[in-house]
Formats: structure tokens, sequence, C-alpha cells
């Protein structure tokens, strides 16, 4: 098992009255996910915690020993297809909530999150929450935005500037929840000892720059300082939104016996 440190940290922000925000730090599994729900008054809440919950559990049942089925023939590691594998689950658990109760109906959310094991750190998302990882002095969006500004800029409609103040920028184009299946974006990565990963609802993203969110990740401080100092931050910008932080460091990158 590659060893972690992680620390997490979410707060309601000055504009909202709920946090629809939630996150898991599982760190005996190497689990680090945070889910960004949607469907106004409580319902966004509910549909976070499906899924931080029903990923969760489905990793802890694998740990004692329950089964999945897989696809044959598949070249990633098995965790990376257990993440994949769960997140779909979260997915098919908001439409049986829905189906229980019609009153959930809308409800939705994001999810970002890595399994760190063996030396490989699995990266999955759904959405525009998003996954960096900060080697040295150098950061990398380990993600890719599932929004309609992001495909404008993709296709060369929008620059990137443009897209932070778009008023369509929190349309999301991929959500768990809808009546479709979901696809889940993944890779794979090899650790390096030192790397910090930083998963995050875009309540951080829409508030600071990957400039000034790098910054901060390159104090060196202590990670729960770390987690700190973005919220407050963002909501000295203002805090238009629910910010989740969650961070994990590689403390030992040995390859398994």
């Amino acid at each position: 098992m590659t060893l972690t440190l992680s620390c997490g940290l979410s707060d309601t922000g000055m504009a909202r009255l709920h946090n629809e925000d939630a996150f898991c730090i599982d760190g005996e599994r190497g689990l680090y996910i945070v889910a960004d729900g949607m469907g106004g008054h409580t319902h966004g809440e509910v549909a976070s915690q499906i899924a931080v919950k029903t990923i969760g559990d489905f990793f802890g049942q694998r740990a004692n020993g329950g089964s999945v089925s897989q696809a044959s023939g598949s070249e990633l590691q098995s965790h990376s297809v257990d993440l994949r594998t769960a997140i779909e689950l979260a997915h098919q658990a908001m439409l049986d909530a829905i189906r229980e109760d019609l009153s959930l109906q809308g409800m939705g959310t994001t999810v970002a999150g890595i399994v760190v094991q063996d030396g490989v750190v699995a990266v999955g998302h759904v959405g525009d929450s998003r996954v960096y990882r900060l080697r040295g002095n150098e950061m990398e969006l380990l993600t890719e935005d599932h929004t309609w500004v992001n495909e404008q800029v993709m296709a060369g409609y929008l620059s990137e500037e443009q897209a932070r103040t778009h008023p369509l920028r929190n349309v999301v184009t991929r959500a768990l929840g809808g009546e479709t299946a979901v696809i889940v974006d993944l890779r794979e990565i090899p650790v390096c000892k030192g790397d910090l990963y930083l998963i995050c609802s875009d309540g951080l993203t829409a508030m600071l720059s990957d400039i000034e969110i790098r910054a901060r990740l390159s104090t060196g401080k202590p990670l729960i300082d770390i987690c700190q100092k973005l919220i407050d931050d963002s909501n000295a910008r203002g805090g238009v939104d629910n910010v989740t932080v969650v961070l994990a460091r590689i403390e030992d990158d040995s390859p398994p016996a």
C-alpha cells in the first residue's frame, strides 16, 4: 500500500444557506472523493452524500472480500476499475433514490476522486469538480471540466478568461443522477514521493486561479493549514458557492513487495 498523508475541509461559503458538497477520506484504502451536489434546497446535499457513501461503501466491501465483475482484457489496475465501478454504482443509487421519492427529481452531483494503491494513482471524475497534482513546483490539472463553457474553450469559441466569467459557466454536461448512463473519465498516473494531490469542488476554482492555488499548495505548510487557507481565501473573494478541498500527499512511493 502506498503511504499517504491527507486531510479535508468543507465550508458553506458566504452566499449559500446549505452545504451541498460532501467528501470522503479513507486513508487505509487510499480513497479520496469530493462530490458537489446540485438540485436546489436540500436535494444537492442528498445527492452528494449518496455519492460519497456509495463509493466509500463499495471500497469497504472490496477490502472485506467483496467481488465485482471486471471487463476481460482490461489493462487498467484493479483499483482503477473499482473506482469507475463505484462511481457508476453511485449514479445508479441516485436513480434508485429518485424512483423511491419523486420529490428528489432533478437532483444530481459531480464527483472527482483518486485511489492510491501499489504505486499508481487512479483518477476518476464526472462533472466540474477537479483533481490537481503538485509535483515539485509544477502543478497540473488532471481532470477536464464537463461543462458547456469548457467545450466552447476546447472548440476555440471562448478563451479561458472569458470562460471564468461566462454566465453559463456552471452548466455541467455530465453529472451523476441524469437519466442516461454515466460516462466516467479515468486515468492512471505513477506516483512519486512528495506528490501532493488536491481534489476540490468548483467553489474553489471559481474564486481562485490555478496560479493562486499553486502558490498556496507550494508553501510547505501542514496540510490542514493549506486546506484552511484555500477555504479562507475563497470566502474572502466572495465565497459564492460551497467550497470543499481534500489534500493527499504521497509519503512513500516504494513499489509493492
